[in-house]
């Protein structure tokens, strides 16, 4: 059974680093039942959930993706790019251990949120989070592994995968890229059907393929019947106070490929 890593959140989650937003009043009980939530998903999606160690103290350890790279039998732990959040990866690479050979990133800064795979490449997002420093090791610690690296720009958004994430086959069985056109062009991408959300649902961008079956975030309606009658078999969950932290349904795990 494939594997599915997720941590808790701490209950300093409203003290989360933010970049794009304005801070909110984040009800940290609600988040934790609408974290509990996704992770029962993933389960009835096939996937065993694995919880990393608690870091009750990181307002982000939740955000697990940024930590690490699950790419087959390897994981990459990540150098995240805010320098409250490196930390984190201390317990994600000591939870990954034994599960997965490991490899780490030692120069520059990547957040595991700023990289897209589909197939055999990595889509890196150049953001204020990742730089080229990191992007250069990663493409050579990639190599290694049988992995390309390309670099890829972004507009006005934390991470590659808040604006475009891949959603998996649709009914006919076209790849398809699921983005928002104000935050990602398309056409830096290559072997997939560009599919653009709804103009007015920006958070529909990130979603999460699992196992066939896909994963959307809560209240973005026009995107989700688009996407149903392109066949896809649709879920949705309701992250609506995670959100406020920046959050996407990919930050939340790392998902066993």
């Amino acid at each position: 059974m494939p594997k599915a890593f997720t941590r808790a959140l701490s209950p300093r989650l409203s003290e989360c680093e933010l970049t794009h937003l304005e801070r909110q009043p984040i009800d940290v009980e609600q988040a934790r039942s609408q974290h509990s939530a996704y992770e029962r998903i993933l389960e009835q999606y096939g996937l065993e959930v694995i919880r990393l160690s608690e870091l009750p103290s990181h307002p982000d350890g939740v955000f697990v993706e940024d930590t690490a790279l699950l790419l087959n039998e390897h994981a990459i732990i990540t150098r995240p790019g805010a320098e409250s959040r490196r930390s984190e990866t201390v317990s994600t690479e000591a939870g990954l251990a034994g599960h997965f050979n490991l490899h780490r990133i030692s120069n520059g800064f990547v957040d595991g949120g700023d990289v897209l795979r589909i197939g055999q490449t990595l889509y890196v997002g150049l953001s204020s989070r990742t730089d080229e420093g990191g992007i250069r090791d990663l493409r050579a610690i990639a190599a290694r592994i049988g992995f390309d690296v390309v670099r890829a720009e972004l507009a006005d958004c934390l991470h590659l995968k808040t604006g475009a994430t891949f959603a998996g086959f649709d009914g006919a069985g076209n790849p398809v890229l699921l983005y928002h056109p104000a935050s990602v062009d398309s056409s830096q991408f290559a072997s997939v059907d560009a599919m653009a959300v709804h103009e007015s649902e920006p958070a529909a961008a990130n979603c999460l393929s699992i196992g066939g079956r896909l994963v959307l975030p809560a209240g973005n309606p026009r995107t989700a019947e688009m996407l149903r009658q392109r066949g896809f078999d649709l879920v949705e969950v309701d992250v609506s106070e995670l959100q406020k932290a920046e959050a996407g349904l990919t930050c939340m795990s790392l998902i066993e490929q």
